[in-house]
């Protein structure tokens, strides 16, 4: 029992907010365009985003911060083993012993747990990590298999302030649902600024979704984020599907790894499938020379 207060006070502190602003994540109901496949990159070197592989932006990688998972276990230097501010949307809480480094992979998976383990209105949990560093700007890349199961698997950027809080969400997909399987989904969203950054008070995002030829799901493909101030740009192995103009996004924010349910997506436990898992082969970060 008092494990279980302890549990549900944090969840109090660490949902209050963020609880809300998951909820305006609604994926769009239909397709911005399609994703032309023929337009994929082979990598030549992993020294190098997929898409410039030429480097004729002048990339520069930060080895400090990028993580190839081939350690034991997760490095602690560079990331929180959970979310140390937000614990969960009900019924999926995050645990941090759904995540493990297996076979030079991150692993992320699904538990379904006793009641005594979790808080009320919460049956199952997933894995979180999120860097302890901050970025503003750069090349953002991470090679993944998105989880063959109804949960959101997401790689995403956010930091939460008193007075500023943004978003960028380089990949959130459910494809473990057969009517999401094609479904590819970006966002950027604001959730409020201070009058230097934009004077923002009203929660506002610019969400799209792209059809994927292929069954998401099915293999490990490369997710990339060319973040600069003035464009964002979205990558999916090599193949660049969205550019937007950068009118708010300038804020220094964190990188997260998580599963999540998700009812926009559809995305909530199945008990017959909870042997899905999210694998990320690898995270690397540049910055220009």
């Amino acid at each position: 029992m008092k494990v279980k207060k302890i549990i549900l006070m944090t969840l109090v502190i660490g949902f209050a907010g963020v609880a809300h602003s998951q909820d305006l994540t609604i994926p769009p109901k239909n397709y911005v365009d399609s994703v032309k496949l023929e337009n994929r990159v082979d990598r030549l070197t992993p020294e190098l985003p997929l898409s410039d592989q030429k480097n004729e932006t002048g990339w520069k990688k930060l080895e400090k911060f990028s993580d190839e998972f081939n350690d034991h276990k997760l490095n602690e230097v560079k990331w929180y083993p959970n979310n140390p501010k937000w614990k969960g949307r009900a019924p999926t809480y995050f645990h941090a012993s759904n995540v493990k480094l297996e076979d030079g992979k991150l692993v992320i998976r699904v538990n379904q747990h006793g009641k005594e383990l979790l808080p009320e209105g919460f049956t199952h949990s997933t894995g979180f990590i999120k860097s302890k560093q901050k970025f503003l700007y750069g090349y953002f890349e991470a090679e993944v298999k998105l989880m063959d199961a109804p949960w959101v698997s997401g790689f995403w950027m956010t930091n939460v302030s008193k007075d500023w809080w943004t978003e960028i969400d380089i990949c959130e997909n459910a494809p473990g649902l057969y009517y999401n399987r094609h479904d590819l989904n970006s966002n950027i969203h604001v959730f409020k600024a201070p009058k230097d950054k934009g004077d923002v008070k009203k929660h506002f995002s610019r969400t799209k979704k792209y059809y994927f030829p292929e069954e998401l799901q099915a293999d490990y493909h490369t997710w990339g984020l060319e973040w600069t101030p003035e464009t964002i740009r979205f990558y999916i192995d090599g193949i660049l599907f969205r550019e937007a103009e950068n009118t708010h996004w300038h804020q220094a924010l964190e990188i997260n790894f998580n599963c999540e349910s998700n009812k926009w997506f559809g995305a909530l436990p199945d008990d017959d499938r909870l042997d899905g898992e999210y694998k990320v082969n690898y995270f690397r970060v540049w910055e220009k020379e």
